[in-house]
C-alpha cells in the first residue's frame, strides 16, 4: 500500500479506536484469521508485542504500520475479545502471468524481468500502485523511442485463489520523424555546414535503418556538443548555444528542432603558460602542449593536453592529478593567453584489480592481458596498455576502465575493467561471379574464443572450381605464462590452375606446420616454426608445359620441410573496421630438407589515416618473393598468384601473371600488390562508420622467375564498394572496371565477401 493510503487507513483505525480505545492489559492471546498464502510467523515477527506484554493503542497502531510496511497485504485490522488480540488480514493478490499485447519495439523477456525487480512479476503480490507505476514508465521508454503516439492500458483478471493476471496492452503506433531541423545565428558557417555534424538528421532514404531521424533528447545534448567542439577548435572561444525549441505536430508524427546560437568571435593564443607543481619535469610536460602561440585556439588541442597531463602524471602514480586549462581573453584584440594549472595531488598504488562484464571468458584469460599489478604503484601507462591490449582480443563489444578510490584508505585505489562480450564465432563466406567460372564459392568457420579460453580454432572449406581446400587450425595465444604462442595448421589442398582449354589437372597439397610467437614489446611479435609438406602433381593432356618439366624432374611427387621465421607489429585501432594506425608483417620460409629447396618471402604494410570525423584513407602494400637454394629451381606449387579481393579488385582470382603456353594461369615466384581504400559514410547514415562506402584503386601483378619486372606489365583496377558491419557479421561488396588490363586477362567486376557471427 502507498503511504498515502496507510495514513488514511491509520486515521482511520485511530479514530475508531478513540470511540473504543482500551485501557492497558496484559495479553493472554494472540490469533491471527484471513491468511491463506502468508505464512503465519510473518504476521508474529511483524508485531511489536507478544504473550505476557502489556498491550496499548499505541502497541496497535505500530502493529497496523509494521504489517502494512510488508506489503503483502491489502487491508489489515486489529480486533480486542477480552485479553486477546484478533489479527484480522486480507492478503493482496498474486500475480499469476504478466503478459505483452502488440509489443515489438521492445524485447518481452527483458522488460519482464525489469518489471519484476520493480515488483510486478509472476508470484508478486500485486500492488495497484505498482501496476500504474510501470504503466506510466512503459510510456515514458516509448518516448525516448520517438513513439510519442504510444498507448498503455493495464488489464487486471482476477482469477481463483485470490490471483489475478496483469496484461500490458500495447498501441504503439509509429514512430515521430523528424521533419526539419534549423540552425539559426550562425554566419561563420553555412547551415548545411553544420547540420552535416549533427548525428541527427532529418528522414532519408536510410534512415529506416539508422534510425537517425528519430528524435532524443540525449542524442540531442550530443549534437550540442558537437557544434560547441566544432567552434572551439576554430577559435571561437565565446560560442554559445542560446536556445533549443523541439515542436511536435498534432498527429505527433512530425518533430521539428530549432537551435539558435552565438557564435562571438574568433581568438588566436598569443601566448601558453604553466602553473603548479610539475614534479621537476617542467620541460617533459611543456613538449606535451598542443597549443602554440599564434594559431587559433582550438579546443581539442587544450583538451589533449589536458589529458597528455593527466596520463603523465598517472605514469608516475598520481591517479588523481588536477589539471585544469584557463583562459584570459582579450576581446579588444581578439587574443588569448591559455595558462595550464596542474596539482599531482598524493600517490596512490593500485589496491585491486576487478573484472565484471565477462560472462563468457575466463578471468586468466583477460588478466594476462593487464599489464598493471596489484598491490603496485598506479601506472596510467600501464593501465591504459591493458585497456588497448584486451580490447585487441576481439572478444568485447565494449571495454571500459575505472578508477575508484578505497574508502578510508587515501593512497590506495581500485581499478575496475567492465566488460562486454561479443560473439567470437564467425562463419565467412565469399564469392564471384565471371562469364568463364560462373559462381565459385569460398567458407570458414572459426572461433576465436573456445569455451572462453582464449584459444582459436578455425575450419576453413574452398569449394572454388579452380581449387578446393579442408584446413584446421589451432592456437594458444599463451602456450608459455610468457605470452609465448602456439600455432597448429593441418591442411588439404587441391589447386586447379585456371586453363583456356578447359583440361583437367590438379595439384594435391597435403601437410602440417606448428609455429610459435614470442612477444617482444606490446605491439611487436617475431613468430617461427616449422613443416612438412607433401605435393602430387597429377598427369594429364593438358598439363601445363612448367608443371611438365617439373614433374619429369621431380616425380610426381615432391616433399618439403620449410622453417618459418615472421615479424607483425599491429597498432590498428581495430582489426574489423581500423580507421588509424597501421599493421606490417614480414614472413620468410626456408626448406632445405626434402625433395624441394627453396625461400620464399612476405612483406607487408597498411597504413590508415582518419582524415575527420568523417572520411578515412586506408593504404595496403605488400610484396612476395621466391627463389629456388642449391641450384635447384623454384617449386612450381609455390607460386604466388595474384588477382580478386585482397589482390588487385576486378581481375578474377589466380588470373594474373604468365600464362602457359597450353593457356594456363600458372602464377609466378615474385607479386605485388598495391591498394587504396578511400571511405565515406553512406549518405544518411550520419556518422556511422560500420556502414561506409569506399573508393578503391588496385595496382600490381604476378611475375615467373624469367619475366622482367617493369611498369608497362602492371594491371589496375578502379571502382566503389560497400563496407558494412551487418548483424550477420562484416560485409564487403565491391564493384569496378580494369584501367590497365591485357587481352587474355579475365575480369570479373563484381565480387563481395560477408560474415556470419554466430
Amino acid at each position: 500500500m502507498r503511504p498515502s493510503l496507510l495514513s488514511l487507513a491509520l486515521a482511520a483505525t485511530l479514530q475508531s479506536g478513540a470511540a473504543w480505545a482500551v485501557d492497558p492489559f496484559v495479553l493472554k492471546d494472540i490469533r491471527v484469521e484471513g491468511l491463506q498464502r502468508t505464512d503465519p510467523g510473518t504476521v508474529f515477527a511483524s508485531l511489536p508485542f507478544r504473550i505476557g506484554d502489556n498491550y496499548n493503542d499505541d502497541k496497535g497502531a505500530a502493529a497496523l504500520r509494521a504489517l502494512f510496511a510488508t506489503g503483502l497485504f491489502k487491508d489489515v485490522r486489529i480486533n480486542i475479545d477480552g485479553s486477546s488480540v484478533v489479527v484480522v488480514i486480507e492478503e493482496r493478490p498474486i500475480i499469476a502471468n504478466v503478459s505483452f499485447v502488440g509489443l515489438k519495439e521492445f524485447d518481452t523477456e527483458a522488460l519482464s524481468k525489469s518489471l519484476k525487480d520493480v515488483g510486478i512479476g509472476e508470484g508478486k503480490p500485486f500492488d495497484k500502485a505498482l501496476a500504474d507505476r510501470a504503466e506510466q514508465e512503459l510510456k515514458r521508454q516509448y518516448l525516448t523511442r520517438s513513439l510519442y503516439g504510444a498507448e498503455v492500458t493495464t488489464t487486471i483478471t482476477p482469477l481463483e485463489r485470490n490471483r489475478v493476471n496483469v496484461a500490458f496492452t500495447v498501441a504503439e503506433g509509429e514512430p515521430a520523424k523528424i521533419g526539419e531541423i534549423r540552425i539559426q545565428g550562425s554566419k561563420v558557417f553555412s547551415e548545411s555546414t553544420l547540420l552535416g555534424l549533427l548525428e541527427q538528421t532529418t528522414s532519408g532514404w536510410l534512415t529506416w535503418y539508422t534510425k537517425t531521424d528519430r528524435y532524443s533528447r540525449t542524442k540531442l545534448n550530443a549534437d550540442l556538443e558537437t557544434l560547441r567542439s566544432y567552434y572551439l577548435n576554430r577559435g571561437y572561444l565565446e560560442f554559445a548555444v542560446e536556445s533549443t525549441q523541439v515542436t511536435i505536430s498534432p498527429d505527433k508524427q512530425s518533430i521539428g528542432v530549432a537551435i539558435t546560437v552565438s557564435e562571438g568571435q574568433p581568438y588566436t593564443v598569443s601566448a601558453v603558460k604553466i602553473e603548479g607543481d610539475f614534479l621537476g619535469r617542467e620541460e617533459e610536460f611543456k613538449r606535451l602542449i598542443a597549443l602554440k602561440p599564434g594559431e587559433a585556439y582550438r579546443g581539442e588541442a587544450v583538451a589533449q593536453t589536458t589529458r597528455a597531463f593527466q596520463d603523465l602524471y598517472g605514469t608516475f602514480g598520481y591517479a588523481f592529478a588536477r589539471v585544469e586549462s584557463r583562459p584570459e581573453i582579450d576581446r579588444a584584440t581578439g587574443q588569448v593567453v591559455v595558462t595550464f594549472s596542474a596539482e599531482p595531488q598524493r600517490r596512490v598504488y593500485v589496491r585491486r584489480v576487478i573484472i565484471s562484464g565477462n560472462t563468457r571468458t575466463r578471468d586468466e584469460v583477460i588478466r594476462r592481458e593487464f599489464r598493471q599489478f596489484e598491490s603496485s604503484w598506479y601506472d596510467g601507462q600501464r593501465i591504459k596498455n591493458s585497456r588497448d591490449r584486451v580490447e585487441r582480443l576481439g572478444y568485447f563489444k565494449d571495454v571500459n576502465v575505472d578508477t575508484t578510490e578505497v574508502p578510508g584508505s587515501p593512497d590506495q585505489v581500485d581499478v575496475t575493467l567492465t566488460l562486454t562480450e561479443k560473439p567470437t564465432g564467425n562463419i565467412m563466406v565469399g564469392a564471384g561471379y565471371s562469364s568463364a567460372q560462373k559462381l565459385s564459392l569460398t567458407g570458414s568457420i572459426r572461433q576465436e574464443n573456445v569455451f572462453g579460453s582464449g584459444n582459436y580454432l578455425a575450419l576453413e572449406v574452398n569449394t572454388a572450381k579452380t581449387g578446393r581446400a579442408l584446413v584446421v587450425s589451432t592456437v594458444d595465444p599463451y602456450f608459455t605464462v610468457d605470452g609465448v604462442s602456439r600455432a597448429f595448421d593441418m591442411f588439404y589442398r587441391t589447386t586447379k590452375p585456371l586453363n583456356t582449354l578447359g583440361e583437367e589437372y590438379e595439384l594435391a597439397s597435403y601437410g602440417g606446420s606448428v609455429k610459435f610467437g614470442v612477444p617482444f614489446s606490446e605491439l611487436d611479435t617475431v613468430f617461427f616454426g616449422i613443416g612438412y609438406e607433401l605435393t602430387r602433381i597429377t598427369a594429364s593432356a593438358g598439363l601445363p608445359n612448367n608443371y611438365f618439366l617439373f614433374r619429369n624432374q621431380f616425380g610426381p611427387s615432391s616433399t618439403a620441410v620449410p622453417f618459418t621465421i615472421g615479424w607483425a607489429n599491429d597498432s590498428r585501432d581495430s582489426v574489423i573496421s581500423p580507421t588509424a594506425g597501421r599493421y606490417q608483417r614480414v614472413n620468410v620460409e626456408l626448406s632445405a630438407l626434402g625433395d624441394s629447396h627453396f625461400w620464399r618471402a612476405n612483406l607487408q604494410h597498411q597504413q590508415y589515416f582518419n582524415l575527420t570525423h568523417k572520411f578515412s584513407l586506408g593504404i595496403n602494400g605488400e610484396l612476395g618473393w621466391g627463389g629456388g637454394l642449391g641450384g635447384r629451381p623454384y617449386p612450381i606449387f609455390k607460386n604466388f598468384y595474384g588477382g580478386g579481393l585482397g589482390s588487385v579488385r576486378v581481375f578474377e582470382p589466380g588470373s594474373l601473371g604468365p600464362v602457359d603456353v597450353t593457356g594456363s594461369y600458372t602464377g609466378g615466384n615474385r607479386k605485388f600488390n598495391l591498394n587504396a581504400e578511400f571511405y565515406v559514410p553512406v549518405p544518411g547514415s550520419g556518422n556511422d562508420k560500420s556502414f561506409r562506402l569506399f573508393a578503391f584503386m588496385d595496382a600490381g601483378n604476378v611475375w615467373g622467375s624469367h619475366e622482367k619486372l617493369d611498369l608497362a606489365s602492371v594491371r589496375s583496377s578502379a571502382g566503389v564498394g560497400i563496407s558494412w558491419l551487418s548483424p550477420m557479421g562484416p560485409l564487403r561488396l565491391s564493384y569496378g572496371v580494369p584501367l590497365r588490363k591485357k587481352p587474355t586477362d579475365r575480369i570479373e567486376k563484381f565480387q563481395f565477401q560477408i560474415g556470419t557471427a554466430f
